[in-house]
């Protein structure tokens, strides 16, 4: 993955954490959370658009790099920008592995009681995650713990997250790589009607999701 962007003049990479670097407050300032120990090599991807992109390669494996692109459909000119660089890479990130999308549905105010019911009743389950300021809940099956390898259902406040000045809930799904089973990025666009599918299903909602 690091070769898409270290002999392109628009790119530069800047390591935070390897065997003889560690920089940790660099990634915090960067992304606003800590480097996890299941993170063995961590790097930041400075973009000629003013980005930093996290490059992680994990403890289980190891021989592979992940990049990740947050924020297509948000509420600033970040999101523009991370689309261009997108758009930029596409022809190079074809046979590239997707190991997770989050699909994010906003309402500006409290989500609908019929959401709430349907959730509660998919997944009766509650774990507050350790972020709680943006009051983040994520709702398990009864016997899930704290991990899902398939999908995570979660809920929180985006108002306090992106910094808006008005009121706004986030609920998003994250699906992940056991839910796709080896997808790659030029057959991202299969795996959409599936997912669609399985929102419909936790909350009874029929979405429609983005291109990007």
């Amino acid at each position: 993955m690091e070769a898409l962007f270290i002999h392109h003049e628009d790119y530069s990479i800047e390591t935070v954490k390897s065997k003889s670097v560690f920089k940790p407050k660099v990634w915090s300032s960067a992304f606003g959370k800590s480097l996890k120990r299941s993170i063995i090599e961590a790097k930041i991807i400075h973009t000629h658009l003013g980005l930093t992109l996290p490059l992680k390669t994990f403890a289980v494996t190891p021989k592979s790099q992940t990049v990740e692109f947050a924020g297509f459909h948000g509420y600033n000119e970040r999101s523009e920008h991370l689309m261009q660089h997108l758009q930029e890479l596409k022809s190079q990130l074809l046979n590239v592995r997707v190991t997770r999308i989050d699909i994010a549905i906003d309402y500006e105010g409290k989500i609908p009681k019929r959401v709430m019911d349907t959730i509660k009743k998919y997944r009766p389950r509650t774990y507050d995650g350790v972020d709680h300021e943006l009051n983040t809940t994520y709702y398990k099956t009864p016997k899930e713990k704290k991990v899902n390898q398939k999908m995570d259902i979660k809920i929180y406040n985006k108002q306090v997250q992106a910094g808006l000045d008005y009121p706004l809930y986030r609920l998003e799904f994250v699906f992940k790589g056991s839910y796709f089973k080896k997808l790659l990025f030029k057959d991202i666009e299969t795996a959409y009607q599936k997912m669609e599918k399985s929102i419909k299903k936790a909350t009874g909602l029929s979405v429609k999701i983005q291109s990007i």
